[in-house]
């Protein structure tokens, strides 16, 4: 049982960017084969779970946890409901981070936050607020992530050059403030 729960939880705290069999399999310390056989093991477990909202999707060479199709509805719902319209302060600063440094993945907007930011980002994708604009080449193929066409229309740009420019809004505070998009690290190391 141990076994599930470990792909269980790598799978849910991955997020919607998923996770490649090879990866798994080092970070459990098992055999591909096994793994492989696992992950179908609980996929068919969630696909028969009337009362499981889960399921395990393969994209590529990713395995990702998302929700069963059934659901699609009720999630879209969700999304356009006015209670899911407000942003969190979390998504809005993922939101910003990903409108002046994009493209840019998710580990790169988490090291500049300093936090998590898979839910923040589930969110705005969800609301077409951002979107897909490739991969990294390189390891693990991370997901690219920048604005969409809606963001644009949405804040009534017609390019991101419209964007209000930062050092000019950090210059009107009585102090300025910190580099939004300055690494963690280095805050710490200028104190």
């Amino acid at each position: 049982m141990k076994e599930y729960q470990e792909i269980e939880a790598l799978l849910f705290i991955v997020g919607q960017e998923g996770i490649r069999l090879e990866e798994l399999s080092t970070i459990l310390n098992r055999s591909q084969t096994v793994v492989h056989t696992q992950l179908m093991e609980l996929a068919k477990r969630y696909e028969e779970d009337d009362q499981s909202a889960l399921c395990i999707l393969e994209v590529g060479q990713q395995f990702i946890l998302s929700t069963k199709q059934l659901l699609a509805p009720l999630l879209k719902e969700y999304a356009r409901s006015p209670l899911s319209g407000r942003l969190s302060q979390a998504a809005l600063e993922t939101l910003a981070i990903i409108a002046y440094k994009q493209p840019i993945t998710r580990v790169e907007i988490e090291t500049i936050r300093g936090v998590k930011a898979s839910g923040s980002l589930q969110k705005l994708v969800a609301l077409q607020l951002v979107e897909e604009k490739g991969r990294v080449d390189g390891p693990g193929r991370a997901i690219l992530y920048g604005t969409s066409a809606y963001f644009m229309n949405y804040f009534g740009l017609k390019d991101l050059t419209e964007l209000p420019d930062l050092e000019v809004m950090s210059a009107d505070l009585e102090e300025p403030i910190q580099d939004l998009f300055q690494p963690i690290t280095q805050i710490e190391e200028n104190e």
